[in-house]
């Protein structure tokens, strides 16, 4: 019998119908079911792609509080920095610090950087299939000593997050803003990578490749590669004179390209940017109060998970749509978050199928009484390991 092949990686026996219109309706039904739920935390691209408009290219405008901007794209495979600037005492400050002679001492020079620095960075995210968002990210550590932040994506409708201290603020388009208590704000650099590097070592090696020079500048190199083979590896690139980040790249199993997050201008001065002093903290939502639900335990657990993955959270929820009853888990690494969801096999929203973009998959698969969903950025080998080892707890008799 022949095996289908996804991006060169077999697939599994049951999952013969791949990217077909019956799989495609099928999914499309499927994850609107599952972000109705609130489960998907990202949407997930089923092989569409993403046309920029050139309209969007404008430049950019400054934002007070909530109304977004946007900027120029960059090219995926030759984005350029078009300036990195320091005032006298900032630089001589960073070079004041050790010069660092490992991985662990870059990468804690960096989380000092991003934790006590003022700066502002303009950045590009590109993915392989062409998609390409540009980021403008702020942090100050203002006369008082509260530290504050803002992440504006600058194509489109746009979508801004502002954080003060401890509380973070979303504004997007057609949804009302609101505000979650955050120490950090959630965006495509990972924040474990950013504040809590050593938290990555259980399940990732850090490897110094030298010297580089990304956009003129010099840089050190780090490569960040899974322990065990089962997630994607990334490189990443740090500006020596300062130990901002630089260029961030994300690679498959056969070290292709799939994501680049490029740098293309950095500012870091000694005072705050007069931005955060026109914020009007006083017009911000208030921070929502999430009601503490009770923890039910599921019935179920999964055998297989990359080395360095923990589960983190875990949920019953009613389907909106359906009234059906799905439970679900997420792990994480540090760098990357999976969710496995499991419902009864009778109430299955569709047959086996797999689907994958350059990043994400997503896997259903009914065995026996259940059907077991796996979503994240992982390869779809490592998916299938963690769906074929749902395994029922046994309940122990006194």
């Amino acid at each position: 019998m022949k095996i289908k092949c996804i991006n060169n990686v077999p697939a599994p026996r049951s999952l013969v119908r791949v990217f077909s219109d019956t799989v495609k309706r099928s999914a499309h039904k499927l994850v609107a079911l599952l972000s109705v739920a609130g489960m998907l935390t990202a949407p997930i691209a089923l092989g569409q792609e993403t046309q920029i408009n050139p309209a969007d290219d404008e430049k950019p405008k400054e934002v007070v509080t909530h109304s977004p901007t946007q900027d120029s794209e960059a090219e995926f495979k030759q984005p350029s920095v078009d300036r990195i600037q320091n005032q006298p005492a900032v630089l001589a400050d960073t070079q004041r610090l050790a010069s660092p002679k490992s991985t662990a001492d870059w990468l804690a020079r960096l989380s000092e950087v991003i934790e006590t620095r003022n700066f502002q960075v303009s950045f590009v995210q590109s993915r392989a299939d062409g998609d390409t968002m540009p980021y403008l990210w702020r942090h100050a550590v203002m006369p008082n000593g509260i530290k504050m932040e803002q992440l504006n994506l600058q194509n489109g409708p746009g979508r801004e997050l502002i954080r003060v201290g401890d509380v973070v603020s979303v504004f997007e388009p057609d949804v009302s803003p609101y505000s979650l208590k955050s120490e950090h704000i959630n965006g495509p650099i990972p924040s474990t990578l950013l504040h809590h590097p050593e938290r990555l070592k259980q399940g990732y090696e850090f490897v110094s490749v030298g010297r580089a020079r990304v956009a003129g500048r010099p840089a050190q190199q780090i490569r960040i590669v899974s322990r065990d083979n089962n997630r994607f590896s990334y490189q990443l690139w740090l500006d020596e004179d300062t130990g901002m980040l630089l260029k961030l790249n994300m690679l498959d199993l056969q070290g292709g390209l799939l994501e680049q997050i490029q740098v293309t201008s950095l500012q870091m001065t000694e005072q705050p940017n007069p931005y955060f002093e026109r914020i009007n903290q006083a017009s911000l939502p208030k921070p929502l109060v999430l009601s503490k639900r009770h923890r039910r335990e599921h019935n179920w657990d999964v055998t297989f998970l990359p080395t360095g993955m923990k589960e983190v959270k875990q949920e019953t929820r009613r389907l909106a749509q359906t009234g059906q009853i799905v439970e679900y888990k997420m792990f994480s690494d540090g760098l990357v978050d999976v969710s496995v969801y499991v419902q009864p096999a009778a109430d299955a929203l569709g047959s086996d199928l797999v689907l994958r973009n350059d990043l994400s998959t997503f896997l259903t698969l009914t065995d026996g009484k259940a059907q077991v969903t796996v979503v994240g950025e992982i390869p779809l080998q490592t998916a299938n390991a963690i769906a074929t080892s749902l395994t029922s707890k046994t309940t122990e008799t006194p």
